[in-house]
């Protein structure tokens, strides 16, 4: 199955960590478990219109959860800190937050 860009990217994170860092050109994204860090900066690049410096990833599994009687398990997930170049320009997505 090929992915697309927008199946890699699939929402940003809104945190107050993450706001901070966008200071830095650094911008926080969760995406999809089975990408690697080459198909996110080609995602990013093209769906954005920006020049990618360097890509950052982590892995979080997700946690166990009981209601009662009942339990389950959240999902695991990947994020990935996108850092772009000095010369290229802010995401618009977040501008304005």
């Amino acid at each position: 199955m090929k992915l697309t860009n927008y199946d890699i990217i699939r929402r940003p994170v809104i945190t107050e960590k993450s706001m901070a860092s966008m200071t830095d050109k650094k911008y926080t994204f969760i995406v999809d478990k089975h990408v690697n860090k080459c198909q996110i900066r080609k995602a990013i690049e093209e769906v954005f219109g920006v020049e990618v410096a360097e890509v950052k990833t982590a892995n979080y599994l997700g946690k166990n959860k009981r209601v009662g009687v009942h339990f389950g398990k959240r999902p695991d997930y990947k994020k990935a800190i996108i850092k772009l170049t000095e010369g290229s320009k802010a995401i618009e997505f977040f501008e304005g937050m």
